[in-house]
């Protein structure tokens, strides 16, 4: 049975990202991001794909429960290199499934939810 389930996908091109520098645009990098995503964004060379990625992974999460929510109240992590993503203070409980993976000038992510 796969009624709880859902699938959510973007793709995000890094250039916007890299046009769009942290240092000139705090303002909306904290629009979007916790401060841990951005440290951990920022402690890479190219931390423009890192923001990109984590804008996918959150915009894939919000298309696979078709809910209205903010993006700070999804959390982006990672474990052993692998996407983690959990929402924050939300009324109704998922499971998340996650990939995320960069190419060129894109970054893609695919957020599998589950109900619970």
């Amino acid at each position: 049975m796969i009624e709880n389930f859902c699938i959510g996908i973007d793709i995000v091109n890094i250039e916007k990202f890299k046009k769009k520098s942290f240092v000139k645009n705090k303002n909306f990098y904290e629009k979007i991001f916790s401060n841990k995503e951005i440290q951990y964004c920022l402690k890479f060379k190219n931390s423009h794909e890192k923001f990109a990625g984590k804008f996918a992974l959150k915009e894939a999460l919000i298309k696979s429960i078709n809910e209205k929510i903010f993006f700070l109240k999804i959390e982006t992590s990672h474990i052993n290199s692998k996407p983690v993503v959990k929402l924050l203070k939300f009324k109704k409980k998922y499971r998340f499934l996650a990939s995320l993976s960069h190419d060129g000038n894109y970054a893609i992510a695919v957020v599998i939810s589950e109900e619970i």
